[in-house]
């Protein structure tokens, strides 16, 4: 049995060495596939051209003549959904076929390998290095047909999560102390005590909420002894625990190179083998196949749940997902997962429930697999189908805020909300179960105040509630008199803490969203809002004259009226300061630098009248060319500065990665000539791949 463990974990690193190419996971059966991988091989080497010509022409067939994607059907979208496939056998098309080799590569591999460049129209040679590895056949399931009836995949295997390593007790010379005297700890308790310890300088164990939920939960593993002893936390004296962490972290920092080289070698067998699975005859990678090891929750915003215990999670916790005809994962030695499910209708391998919310965590693939890369693209299609018939649905619902019934105009002013404000729609909660967020059906009427005329504006509606992660929402909006009006009528003989939308609630709101439009949900008109906001900035902010970092400041300025609209805000960086400081310090040495080129620049001006020589001229010239080349640095820095201060409290990654439409991205980056690794890093490129390959400089949301 080892020596097949052997030679599998051999013929595990000879696939890597190959990087993944897919056709060693093809099933011997699925001859279609192996031939459609010999032909792209074929394509591949440059040694077949006639054939790549005709395989051009048949792809060309394939694509609508404006080399745009199909209408909805043809596009895979012909029954949209948001928790199931779509009913439809179609293919995916992609407008842009056989493309160069160049980009499918050159952004990076997943692994932390050397990588293979294959430039336009160059086959593979023979060269030293090339001659080791064929350069990765990306694959493009965007160009191949979908699954029906719900299903995710048809065959899945996977090696399960990597546990969190054991608790390993403290040294016994780093004590505990309480009420001044030494106290030797449970290992339960002991354990518990390090979460705190670790957190010792962190302003979140200074907050009463983090300080009593961790007490009573640190109390639930103490013995009955330590119990009776420990009954005050402000008494506990964690400093040894504290400084004994932080002079590990130092240690880990003044690591030698060979002891570091040690742990990444280690980390890459890991990830190697817990980090990818085979779906479907494809290599993926997994996001996160590593369980969070136990300590203190945290939460976003101010949680009333933050400071209690995250549980360690055993194997007796763990549900796993993979094909009956697969390898299934083992447990570790003496243990049993809870449960083995074969179940091709969802996307996750692992799942488990966390102790705090009782919500269901899952390990899912990374977010450049197929199964994600469909979902996004999905959902950005269904926010185009909303923009054929947002006008319809904006003129319906203006209708309805006449209605004679009540219930109908709650719905269209949440409607006009859900629209206008982006905002989501928000769940009923258990009663205390978690933070008192809302949404836009839960708002409770302490949650607006209307004036009547505020800042020079008529009809102003003020929001003030906590959303999404307990983050703040404030926002003084102007709305439209019959919207105003309406409030004004809802909040009539009301408490501040009654419902806004008494006669409305999300399941309501979705029910009636189904009806304007399939598939249609809350969410939705989040997307489109964001996406179209984008395009309008872009168009508005972009000009093709500027140069590259110019238009990557129109590009985030763009971003940021997203963001905003969106709400997605962050606290300021704790180095802010710091950083500003040395990027001024730079503009100021920048300045001084071209001052002095300035100079220079006049007198080589005036020795030139003088000698009036060839000598002469062409340092006039040199001395013009080192004044713009200093001033273009100078203000690529100042440019620089400006971004930095207005991206201080917004945060512009999340609407950029959830809530754009990548290939409108990836259209103004081909369109004005800016490389598309200054608006996407790598991992984002591997999470696009379909976007970028697809979108052509015309691409319009």
């Amino acid at each position: 049995d080892k020596e097949h463990k052997h030679k599998d974990h051999k013929k595990d690193k000879e696939r890597e060495k190959s990087k993944y190419s897919n056709s060693e996971h093809r099933d011997s059966s699925d001859k279609k596939h192996r031939d459609k991988d010999k032909e792209r091989l074929k394509l591949k080497d440059g040694s077949s051209d006639k054939q790549k010509d005709k395989h051009k022409e048949k792809k060309k067939e394939e694509r609508s003549f404006d080399g745009k994607p199909k209408k909805e059907k043809e596009n895979g979208f012909e029954s949209p959904f948001i928790k199931s496939e779509p009913e439809n056998n179609d293919f995916y098309h992609s407008p842009k076929h056989e493309k160069s080799l160049k980009r499918e590569r050159d952004d990076d591999d997943i692994k932390p390998k050397k990588k293979t460049k294959v430039k336009k129209g160059e086959a593979v040679t023979d060269g030293k290095k090339k001659a080791k590895k064929e350069p990765e056949e990306k694959w493009k399931w965007w160009e191949e047909e979908r699954y029906t009836d719900g299903v995710k995949w048809k065959f899945l295997e996977h090696k399960g999560p990597v546990f969190a390593p054991p608790y390993e007790p403290l040294p016994s010379n780093v004590k505990f102390y309480y009420d001044g005297k030494h106290m030797k700890l449970s290992p339960g308790a002991e354990e518990v005590a390090t979460f705190f310890a670790k957190m010792l300088d962190h302003e979140y164990t200074t907050k009463d909420v983090f300080r009593k939920n961790f007490f009573k939960d640190w109390r639930k593993e103490m013995t009955s002894e330590e119990k009776s002893k420990l009954a005050d936390l402000n008494k506990c004296d964690f400093s040894e625990m504290s400084e004994y962490f932080k002079a590990q972290s130092e240690a880990r920092k003044a690591m030698t190179k060979e002891e570091k080289l040690k742990i990444k070698e280690e980390n890459e067998r890991i990830l190697q083998e817990y980090g990818f699975c085979v779906m479907d005859n494809h290599k993926e990678r997994i996001a996160n196949f590593r369980i969070e090891p136990p300590g203190l929750f945290r939460g976003r915003g101010d949680h009333p749940k933050m400071g209690m215990l995250k549980r360690r999670i055993r194997p007796e916790d763990i549900i796993i997902n993979c094909s009956k005809d697969s390898k299934h994962p083992k447990p570790p030695p003496g243990t049993k997962w809870k449960e083995v499910r074969h179940d091709n209708k969802v996307t996750w391998l692992v799942s488990w429930t966390e102790n705090i919310q009782g919500s269901i965590k899952y390990i899912m693939l990374n977010p450049s697999s197929r199964i994600k890369g469909e979902k996004d693209w999905q959902k950005y299609e269904m926010a185009r189908r909303l923009k054929k018939c947002v006008d319809r649905i904006r003129a319906q619902y203006r209708e309805d805020w006449k209605s004679k019934e009540m219930r109908i105009r709650q719905r269209a002013v949440a409607l006009y909300f859900i629209d206008k404000l982006a905002l989501r729609a928000g769940n009923e909660k258990e009663e205390g179960e978690t933070a008192d967020t809302v949404g836009c059906c839960s708002l409770r009427v302490e949650h607006l105040t209307l004036h009547q005329e505020m800042d020079g504006q008529e009809y102003v509606v003020e929001f003030d509630f906590l959303g999404k992660d307990s983050i703040r929402y404030y926002n003084k909006v102007p709305v439209e008199k019959r919207v105003f009006k309406n409030l004004q009528l809802f909040m009539e003989d009301k408490e501040p803490e009654d419902d806004l939308f008494d006669r409305l609630n999300t399941s309501i709101l979705n029910k009636h969203l189904q009806e304007l439009m399939d598939g249609l949900t809350a969410k939705v008109f989040r997307t489109y809002n964001a996406s179209i906001t984008l395009q309008q900035q872009l168009n508005e902010l972009t000009t093709s004259e500027d140069n590259v970092p110019a238009k990557i400041l129109s590009y985030n300025r763009a971003n940021r009226a997203v963001a905003i609209l969106c709400n997605h805000q962050r606290a300021p960086p704790k180095t802010f300061e710091k950083s500003m400081q040395n990027l001024q310090t730079k503009i100021d040495a920048k300045k001084e630098q071209l001052a002095d080129a300035k100079r220079e620049l006049k007198s080589a001006k005036a020795d030139a009248k003088v000698r009036r020589d060839e000598k002469s001229k062409k340092a006039v010239e040199s001395k013009k060319k080192a004044v713009q080349r200093i001033e273009e640095q100078l203000m690529k820095l100042e440019v620089q500065a400006t971004d930095r201060e207005e991206n201080k409290q917004i945060a512009l990654g999340t609407s950029k990665l959830n809530y754009l439409d990548p290939r409108i991205s990836v259209a103004w980056c081909k369109k004005l000539g800016v490389p598309i690794e200054k608006i996407y890093n790598k991992t984002q490129r591997e999470k696009f791949a379909w976007a970028i390959d697809m979108a052509e400089k015309d691409y319009e949301f």
